[in-house]
């Protein structure tokens, strides 16, 4: 296959990076760039020749330029904050660019219905990182309970993942920009929870905190406990004790399901399969949008019966 041509927006981004490798990996070239923020010295490390800008008005006039010197962007990289994602969607289409967001990939399940037929209106096409589809040990849990699906699944996931202050500073820490926790740092596992055992029936939230959320998700297939927090202080003793400040886990009836390693390739990989013409696409990003949207609205109910045990820390 002949060199792609790229165009990122997001580049000062915490998941800029991985897209960039992901470029680089795939024997792929970044054309352009664009963040307001100029801290992107990393471009250095995988494409010290792209143009690089921090007006949006000057980024689109140079992917116009690309376009009428027959030079056009083939994939444009979205790593914006959240609420942005949309837009950014709809300027790839504009300049005929196939668009790779970040997930979450909109922030309401009808943003993803008008994308979709956006999308119908021309040739190019949207597609989502939706990065733990990929990973082995969740390949194998979805191969092993696709056989299984007259079975119900106790499963419990705890993930948390510690930030400082600057997070409640940034878009991050404001819902109407990120989505809240559930959605900014949550909805992968969602995503993943629902591919695996199947839609969600019904939802409760237990908790719904700038910090930390949790709830219990009925599917298909499985009752799901969950619990996500970015306070170190939520941490079992053991990673503290460790001096870790990030604990992922997923029980499924009481068995540990190890997944800690292999995280930084997936976008790559995730890159391969796009390019391979096996990328997901929009309509598969719908069901996790929907549960996190749920979750983001939902009443508060009390702590009764399917509740996941790292409540009682709050």
């Amino acid at each position: 296959m002949s060199e792609l041509n790229f165009a990122l927006i997001g580049a000062a981004g915490y998941i800029a990076n991985r897209h960039m490798r992901a470029i680089k990996e795939t024997n792929n070239a970044l054309k352009a760039a664009f963040d307001p923020n100029d801290s992107v010295g990393t471009l250095d490390s995988f494409f010290p020749d792209a143009y690089f800008f921090t007006e949006f008005e000057r980024f689109d006039r140079h992917i116009d330029k690309l376009k009428r010197k027959q030079k056009g962007i083939d994939y444009m990289s979205i790593c914006s904050p959240n609420y942005l994602h949309d837009a950014h969607i709809r300027f790839a289409l504009r300049n005929n660019a196939h668009a790779i967001c970040e997930k979450p990939i909109v922030l309401n399940p009808w943003n993803v219905d008008a994308l979709a037929e956006v999308e119908k209106e021309g040739d190019k096409k949207i597609f989502t990182i939706l990065q733990l589809r990929l990973h082995p040990a969740i390949i194998a849990l979805h191969k092993k309970y696709e056989k299984t699906q007259s079975e119900m699944a106790d499963v419990d996931i705890t993930y948390i993942t510690s930030r400082g202050s600057w997070y409640y500073q940034s878009w991050k820490g404001d819902v109407a920009k990120s989505g809240g926790i559930a959605t900014n740092i949550g909805v992968h596992f969602f995503d993943m929870i629902s591919w695996i055992f199947g839609k969600q029936v019904s939802s409760l939230v237990h908790v719904n905190n700038p910090d930390c959320a949790s709830g219990f998700l009925q599917l298909e297939n499985a009752r799901v406990r969950w619990f996500l927090s970015i306070n170190s202080e939520h941490l079992p003793s053991e990673q503290k004790e460790k001096g870790q400040r990030t604990y992922r886990s997923i029980k499924i009836a009481g068995e540990e399901i190890e997944f800690s390693e292999g995280f930084t390739d997936l976008h790559t990989e995730s890159y391969k399969h796009i390019l391979d013409g096996k990328g997901f696409d929009i309509s598969e990003a719908k069901n996790s949008i929907e549960m996190v949207h749920h979750i983001r609205n939902a009443k508060i109910s009390a702590l009764e019966n399917d509740f996941h045990p790292f409540c009682k820390k709050i």
